[in-house]
This record gives C-alpha cells, sequence and structure tokens, in this order.
C-alpha cells in the first residue's frame, strides 16, 4: 500500500460523494452526539469562512431537527471572534443569518491576546530571553483563546463545542492540536476541501463566503494556501486518490509526516 491510500485510509475520504447522503449522515451524527450528551445543543464560532459556514448549517439542521422531534428547544449558538477589527466580518454574520441562528455573540478577543502575549515575554526575560512573541506564536495564542472563550459560554450554556476540521486541514496539520485548542466533536473530518465546498452548495451558503480564500485569520494577509504552497485543488485531488504533481505530492507527503504528533492521541506511559 503506497503512502497515499494509507493517509487516504487513515482520514476516511471518498473518491466521491453524494451530497444529500453526507449531509444526511452528518446531521445524525450530531443529533445523536447532543442526545447522548444530554445537552441543550451546539456551539460553533463562526469566522465568516466556508468551514465554519457548512457546519453552521448542519448545526442548525440537528438542533432544530431535534426540537421538532422532541418538543424540547435544542439551539445552535453562534460565536463571533475578532481581534480588534475584523475586516470580514459582516461574512460571518451573513452565515448566522442564512441559517436563522436566533442566538449570537460577539466576543473581541484582543485584549485578552495582548495580555497572554505580553505575559509570555515578562516570562522569557526572566530565562534571559528578551523577544517579543512571534508572529506564529501569537496566532496560535489567538487560535487557542478563541477556545477558552468557546469552552467557557458552552459550559454555561449546557452545549458541545462543534469543531470545523476536515480532512484537507488534517493532511497538512494546518490547525493546532485537536481543532483550534480541542473540540468536542467534528462533523467534516472525512471530507477534503472540494467536499466541503461542495456541501456548502447545497445548504445555501452565502455566496461571498464561497468566494473567498482560506485564511485561519491568524494574521492580517494570511491564506492557507500561500502559507504552505499547496493548493486546496491539488490537496483535493491527493485526498480522492488521483495523480497530482510529483514535486507537490513530495511536498504534502513530507507535511503530513512532520504534523503526526497533531493527529495522534495525547501520549502517555
Amino acid at each position: 500500500m503506497s503512502l497515499q491510500q494509507e493517509i487516504i485510509a487513515k482520514l476516511g475520504v471518498k473518491p466521491e460523494i453524494d451530497v444529500e447522503a453526507e449531509i444526511r449522515k452528518r446531521v445524525d451524527f450530531l443529533k445523536d452526539y447532543v442526545r447522548k450528551a444530554n445537552a441543550k445543543g451546539l456551539l460553533i464560532a463562526i469566522s465568516g469562512g466556508i468551514d465554519s459556514a457548512v457546519t453552521t448549517g448542519l448545526c442548525k439542521k440537528a438542533t432544530d431537527e431535534l426540537t421538532a422531534e422532541t418538543g424540547t428547544e435544542y439551539k445552535t449558538v453562534g460565536v463571533f471572534q475578532p481581534y480588534g477589527e475584523q475586516v470580514d466580518i459582516e461574512d460571518s454574520y451573513a452565515v448566522a443569518k442564512a441559517f436563522d441562528l436566533k442566538e449570537q455573540i460577539e466576543n473581541n478577543i484582543q485584549e485578552a491576546v495582548d495580555e497572554i502575549a505580553l505575559e509570555v515575554e515578562y516570562g522569557l526575560k526572566h530565562i534571559g530571553v528578551h523577544q517579543h512573541v512571534s508572529r506564529g506564536g501569537k496566532g496560535n495564542i489567538k487560535a487557542r483563546t478563541r477556545m477558552v472563550m468557546q469552552y467557557a459560554l458552552a459550559f454555561e450554556l449546557g452545549l458541545i463545542v462543534v469543531g470545523t476540521d476536515h480532512a484537507s486541514e488534517a493532511i497538512t496539520g494546518f490547525f493546532t492540536k485537536y481543532g483550534d485548542g480541542a473540540v468536542d466533536i467534528t462533523p467534516l473530518s472525512t471530507l477534503n476541501k472540494r467536499q466541503v465546498r461542495m456541501l456548502a452548495a447545497k445548504l445555501g451558503v452565502p455566496q461571498s463566503v464561497l468566494d473567498k480564500a482560506p485564511t485561519a485569520g491568524l494574521w492580517e494577509g494570511q491564506t492557507d494556501e500561500n502559507e504552505l504552497g499547496i493548493t486546496y485543488n491539488d490537496n483535493s485531488d491527493y485526498l480522492e486518490g488521483k495523480q497530482i504533481d510529483p514535486a507537490v505530492q513530495e511536498k504534502l507527503e513530507k507535511q503530513y509526516l512532520k504534523t503526526e504528533h497533531k493527529r495522534a492521541p495525547i501520549p502517555g506511559i
């Protein structure tokens, strides 16, 4: 078995999908988890990108169905988490509007992130390292601070924290461990980026979101494809078992092997 075949098997990506069947399966997956957890619904951070938009659509469908089936109210809460001024935050609100989210929370993470970064710099000084937090380091602080906020809100509201990780991110390790810090459930995990876009079109994700370049929003101008040097088209082709340019394949497989620790369970002894 080639490394490509091993990766595809491990990540569970299909070469072709039935979009309606995939939506149904993932909505049922969310509903089952909420019921088993005795939760009151789902919490999803809406970044304004396609992954969180699709996840929002699946979550809202799941909680609407649970409400209709049980007579008990289940809710999907959308959370917006800008760092200072987020230039595309209207896309986040457009997603919430498209899926008729009744409950929305905005919390700006800038002060919390900046304070953490400052404390890190003070800590480094204590061991003789005089430097500012790196751009990548501050990006990780942003990601993890967002998760702290999400879990604090979810705890108070009795909700499940939903992640947006999918196979095209998993293969590159392009996330902090277990999502941006940690999540409870990942309904997109066996889809590649192209397949996520297929679900987006069916669910009715706003066009402004569909047209955007994928970004984690970790710093100004950051995009996934520029940072990794690998297009999502090649990434998706690879995960569907297709042949891609050998140089791109080598780069993608090196990235996969280098980031294995991000996909592995936390080790113990």
